[in-house]
């Protein structure tokens, strides 16, 4: 008997698992975009042009945060990774 033709009872416990995970893999994409757009305000802006609620803004500075910027673009990538390795085709296991 293949995965699909699993009995309804069975197909109604798995489906909202897969409705979790392509939440998860949609929220880690968006959380990654905007992860890499805070890293490149970061490399772009002096600390005096960063938003207030930013870790780093000081008045009057014209200094760059090159590694907040580091990091959060690297975060940035982390959250796109795991949503490509958890949205690509699940393994059959062996039997």
């Amino acid at each position: 008997m293949s995965r699909w033709e699993t009995d309804p009872a069975e197909r109604a416990r798995i489906l909202p698992l897969v409705r979790d995970e392509r939440l998860l893999v949609i929220l880690a994409v968006v959380v990654g975009i905007v992860l890499i757009a805070i890293g490149i305000v970061y490399w772009v802006e002096p600390a005096k042009s960063l938003p207030s609620f930013f870790p780093g803004h000081q008045a009057g500075s014209s200094h760059h945060h090159v590694k907040h910027g580091i990091a959060a673009f690297l975060l940035g990538v982390a959250c796109l990774v795991f949503a490509w390795f958890r949205s690509g085709p699940s393994r059959a296991t062996a039997a």
